[in-house]
């Protein structure tokens, strides 16, 4: 098998797969979201983006790109689908992501029952389904090459939609929808408040949130931040 005949089969395979479905908090597996999905599936084809950075849709393009992908866009009708590739990767930088299937359809992660705290699909959550302009921003198509071995750059910080962990920059005190992403991670991993519980999930960063925050940055070893805030650093801890 080829590398990208590799990547698709493995969407195929998890998509089949009724233990894995659609989570931001359990993004890396079992369950997974719409970028770490297709980054999961060329990282264990053999091409290592997630290894070098490649977390989120907001900085996909330009980390497959080092790694041996060609941008397509311009032979593609992305109204119809004409030119697509199977396992070519369909990518909106703001707000979903999935890899084309071939005959029409399109294999993807997406939030069908998202909040659920069950793993496993839920309900159609990672599936096969008929293609259309998500819309997409561009095609993504593996070209072969020696991948990239250089470390990326430093995400931005940016909104990037609902699918992608969101990457806001909060501090104590802070009440955004993003923050609920936050709790919810904190939670997977098994961090609690100050109160000695799970956190609510309810979009502040309070004191119980900033606890579980605090804790996980320094049982990383980050000096020289502010603990308890959220900004690039702390997210990247989040994402992992």
């Amino acid at each position: 098998m080829t590398i990208p005949q590799k990547a698709l089969q493995w969407m195929l395979d998890t998509a089949a797969n009724q233990k894995h479905g659609y989570s931001q908090a359990n993004r890396w597996g079992p369950d997974y979201d719409c970028s770490s999905a297709v980054i999961t599936a060329y990282q264990k084809a053999g091409v290592p983006v997630k290894t070098n950075g490649a977390t989120y849709t907001g900085n996909m393009k330009q980390v497959f790109l080092r790694n041996g992908f060609t941008d397509v866009t311009k032979k593609v009708n992305l109204a119809t689908g004409a030119g697509l590739k199977p396992s070519d990767v369909l990518l909106n930088e703001v707000h979903h992501t999935a890899m084309y299937a071939g005959n029409g359809q399109i294999v993807h992660a997406r939030g069908q029952s998202f909040g659920s705290s069950a793993t496993g699909d839920q309900g159609q959550e990672f599936a096969v389904t008929g293609y259309y302009n998500y819309p997409w921003d561009c095609v993504l198509r593996y070209t072969a090459g020696k991948p990239a071995t250089t470390a990326p750059q430093t995400t931005q910080l940016g909104r990037v939609g609902t699918c992608s962990v969101l990457l806001g920059e909060f501090i104590v005190g802070s009440v955004d929808p993003e923050i609920k992403t936050i709790q919810r991670m904190l939670n997977a991993k098994g961090y609690k408040g100050k109160d000695g519980k799970k956190l609510e999930v309810d979009g502040e960063l309070g004191e119980n949130t900033a606890y579980a925050i605090t804790k996980l940055q320094k049982k990383a070893g980050m000096k020289n931040i502010n603990f308890g805030t959220v900004s690039a650093k702390t997210w990247a801890l989040i994402l992992k």
